[in-house]
């Protein structure tokens, strides 16, 4: 077993730039849209960036067109990739390894996000039926992504996400369990600019509901599972996410929120928010 605790916030599941070779703005690719101002090509570096696998318009990104890579957050696995993975050679070094180093990254982009996810259901006190799996999953996930670039690319992603994904719902359903009153399932829900403002959404079900320029301003919702929710544009000024389970930053940087919108603890307020 893993010697490492496990802490959704901790330096190894967020992005340090610094120590990736600008992975993200090389192995995926975009399309010109309301996301991004032009388009590139899986394996071709985005023309922003700098020898120094840097941004050279990071401070200016959405006024820019470049919305899409605010929202944005490899969890981790763009330092892993270059650090570990490829023992600090970067594809500009070994051009040789370039096309295995893009492979890999969002294999290892997944395994860290179900990382993320893992830690934070074993901070769950009411999840204590099932942490000895989740530490096992947690544990088994994590070899993994010190593996090598040949044995990640023989993951099958689907399969690991499928019983990953079980014991979080578990967890999800037992931190729920202890939310006074009902508590609404709106699983996969279509919500697409739902007018929600002040809606009593505690302890509900949201687990892949498309939330995309939803009116949630107000909203109670506290303990809501949003694991994989779409809050695109969503209205969150002055909701209130305390203990929200499974809430990512990517999800709050693609939302709107305001200085009265509450946020866990871990997480960062956008800079892009009102207020």
């Amino acid at each position: 077993m893993s010697q490492q605790t496990p802490n959704a916030a901790g330096p190894e599941l967020r992005a340090d730039c610094e120590k990736c070779f600008g992975l993200c703005c090389v192995a995926l690719p975009f399309a010109r849209s309301a996301d991004f101002a032009a388009d590139k090509a899986a394996g071709a570096p985005c023309g922003n960036l700098r020898r120094d696998f840097r941004c050279g318009i990071h401070e200016r990104l959405r006024d820019s067109g470049y919305n899409g890579c605010t929202v944005f957050d490899c969890f981790g696995a763009g330092q892993k990739v270059s650090q570990v993975t490829f023992g600090g050679r970067s594809w500009r070094e070994e051009p040789g390894s370039a096309r295995t180093m893009y492979e890999v990254f969002p294999v290892m982009r997944h395994l860290h996000e179900l990382l993320r996810y893992t830690a934070e259901a074993l901070d769950l006190p009411a999840a204590r039926p099932v942490r000895r799996d989740l530490r096992r999953a947690y544990d088994r996930i994590d070899a993994l992504t010190r593996d090598t670039a040949e044995s990640l690319l023989a993951v099958d992603v689907t399969a690991l996400h499928r019983e990953v994904n079980a014991l979080l719902l578990r967890a999800g359903e037992l931190a729920r369990a202890s939310v006074p009153g009902r508590r609404k399932d709106l699983r996969g829900a279509d919500l697409v600019g739902k007018r929600m403002r002040n809606a009593r959404l505690r302890g509900a079900c949201l687990r892949g509901a498309c939330l995309i320029a939803a009116d949630l301003s107000g909203a109670d919702l506290r303990e809501a599972d949003l694991i994989g929710a779409d809050l695109r544009d969503a209205n969150l000024c002055g909701a209130d996410l305390t203990g929200a389970l499974f809430l990512t930053q990517p999800q709050l940087n693609a939302a709107r929120g305001d200085r009265a919108t509450r946020i866990p603890a871990a997480l960062r307020r956008p800079g892009h928010w009102a207020g």
